[in-house]
């Protein structure tokens, strides 16, 4: 029958996009899937802390200080990854990260939840430095994009379930999505340990040498720096998803937490079921900046929507899948070009660096897009942040990186 062969021939294109990587992939994103399935405190930070009477800036407030611990965490993990290896970080931070935010769920005075947010955030970030290095070390040079596309199906995979499962919890008790995230944490600390072994594999010496000296430190390479600052431009915007949006979306879309939720899921679920394939058919077209610059452009439109479309759940689901694809196109080739210039024993540098370029967006993007809509509305927050991607995307394509 004519109908089976673009079946059997798109069963192979995904067998093939998921062949060749180490079986140390597959456990650390198995870790990465548990991990992540009980991600539910962030993307209902501003709702929850509304909900208990605090204002929507001050609930921005507290969703930058994640990015403030962040911040500090991107740095000491990435110092303590070249200094005591990605293994043991990995576990400390999982384990603390999971601890703290039972401690958080339990703090009621405004000061006390802003100073627990920054040592949760300084803790659980400080492991993404050293998740970073692990996948970079497991991974070989050719399937190394799809390496750091796997960790982040397992990551969206667990978002689209815990998000999902958020929404749902949220609807009637917000206190145990505190427990059941922290929990998560320490139940991936468990897995890693038991699973995945403690010293570093050797890894292959690369086809191509790094792009830069081996001695230089992240801090000095300038064309690194520029690329990070283009990161955080782009980061900035796309934390919106994470903040103001999903107030947006209840209170001028008039969306219920479980819409929302389901919202935070599909994300999710176009990662699972798209990037992969996505990412194998131009893993080796080498045009790192072009679909890095495209993914910041799809990120634009998916605000710029809400101004050109009426105010409508559809168009919700529309913006959803422009920023999805967006993010599929940019993050995977992201992970890809700062890998390049490293070797292992600054890898870890470099891991922190990328990691507080992001994380600097997380303080910009919640108290600058909060601020923003508070003061003239959320129509010129999403001209603000629509026009920023696009001149990052344009940034990315025509500067020398």
């Amino acid at each position: 029958m004519k109908w089976i062969h673009p079946f059997s021939s798109t069963l192979t294109l995904y067998k093939n996009a998921y062949s060749g990587l180490s079986r140390s992939t597959w456990l650390l994103s198995l870790v990465m899937l548990v991990n992540r399935s009980g991600t539910m405190v962030l993307p209902f930070m501003t709702i929850y802390l509304t909900a208990m009477g605090f204002t929507l800036f001050h609930a921005g407030i507290v969703v930058g200080l994640f990015g403030v611990g962040a911040i500090c965490g991107g740095y000491l993990g990435g110092k303590l990854t070249d200094k005591w290896g990605f293994h043991e970080v990995q576990l400390f931070t999982l384990g603390g990260g999971g601890i703290m935010f039972i401690v958080l769920g339990l703090m009621k005075s405004y000061l006390l939840i802003c100073l627990f947010t920054f040592i949760l955030s300084l803790v659980n970030e400080a492991f993404r430095p050293a998740n970073n290095s692990a996948i970079a070390q497991y991974s070989k040079e050719e399937n190394r994009t799809r390496s750091f596309s796997l960790n982040r199906l397992a990551i969206n995979l667990g978002w689209a379930f815990g998000g999902t499962l958020g929404g749902f919890i949220a609807s009637f008790n917000y206190h145990l999505l505190f427990w059941i995230d922290g929990l998560t944490n320490i139940f991936a600390a468990f897995l890693l340990h038991y699973l995945l072994q403690t010293k570093p594999v050797t890894e292959q010496e690369p086809k191509s040498k790094p792009v830069i000296p081996a001695a230089r430190s992240a801090f000095h390479d300038k064309t690194y720096l520029l690329f990070i600052s283009f990161s955080i431009l782009y980061a900035t915007c796309f934390f919106q998803l994470f903040s103001t949006l999903p107030v947006f979306y209840k209170n001028h879309l008039h969306l219920s937490e479980f819409y929302i939720g389901m919202l935070m899921g599909l994300n999710g679920i176009i990662i699972v079921v798209i990037e992969m394939v996505l990412v194998f058919r131009l893993e080796a077209k080498q045009k790192i900046m072009f679909f890095i610059s495209t993914g910041a452009i799809l990120t634009a439109g998916s605000f710029i929507i809400f101004n050109l479309l009426p105010a409508h759940p559809v168009t919700a689901i529309l913006s959803v899948v422009l920023v999805t694809f967006g993010e599929i196109f940019a993050m995977p080739f992201m992970n890809t070009y700062w890998t390049r210039r490293t070797i292992p024993s600054n890898r870890g540098q470099y891991a922190g660096l990328y990691t507080m370029a992001w994380s600097v967006a997380q303080v910009a993007g919640p108290t600058g897009g909060t601020w923003v809509a508070g003061h003239y509305g959320f129509n010129n927050l999403w001209w603000i942040a629509g026009g920023i991607c696009l001149l990052t995307g344009i940034l990315f394509r025509t500067a020398k990186l």
